[in-house]
């Protein structure tokens, strides 16, 4: 009977490892943590995403999902810049990266737009998710459709953090 006891034991705590949401590591190599995001991804520059490394991806995740968001917008809510998920879990998203499912930013438009505050610093939050699923959702998916889609599936999250303002 101890036996049994100590061996649900040992499997509980290894199913309550693999199913906890772990923290991945989420770098640029264009911007550091907290650090000023090049004019080349704003509404003055190319207007393209830059290029993400996700770091520290659990072995049982099947996709990323990606939300760029900026929490200072002038409007309730904040203003969501860029929706993307099925990512290929390797690591890498490219710069400028049009692949996978992207969904309809708050500007009205899919794919990535870039920083555009109207005055002022803002902090761009470029949130990554590993998920257990793919994710069966409609292009046209805004952010709260694709968070309400992430919900159980969130195995591990990250959050690289950038700073802009523009320049004129």
């Amino acid at each position: 009977m101890r036996g049994l006891i100590i061996l649900i034991s040992i499997y509980l705590v290894v199913m309550a490892t693999a199913f906890s949401s772990a923290d991945l590591s989420v770098t640029s190599k264009s911007f550091n943590n907290y650090g000023a995001i090049p004019m080349k991804f704003s509404c003055e520059g190319m207007q393209a995403s830059p290029a993400l490394h996700v770091g520290n991806i659990p072995a049982a995740a099947k996709s990323l999902a990606l939300i760029v968001h900026d929490p200072d917008a002038p409007r309730n809510g904040g203003f969501t810049h860029w929706l993307v998920w099925n990512i290929d879990p390797k690591g890498d998203i490219p710069e400028n990266f049009k692949g996978a499912m992207q969904g309809v930013n708050d500007a009205g438009k899919h794919g990535y737009v870039g920083m555009c505050p109207p005055s002022g610093v803002h902090h761009y939050h470029f949130r990554v998710y590993a998920l257990d699923a793919m994710l069966q959702l409609d292009k046209n998916s805004d952010r709260n459709t694709l968070e309400n889609a992430m919900n159980r599936h969130i195995i591990a999250h990250g959050d690289l953090v950038g700073t802009y303002q523009k320049s004129k």
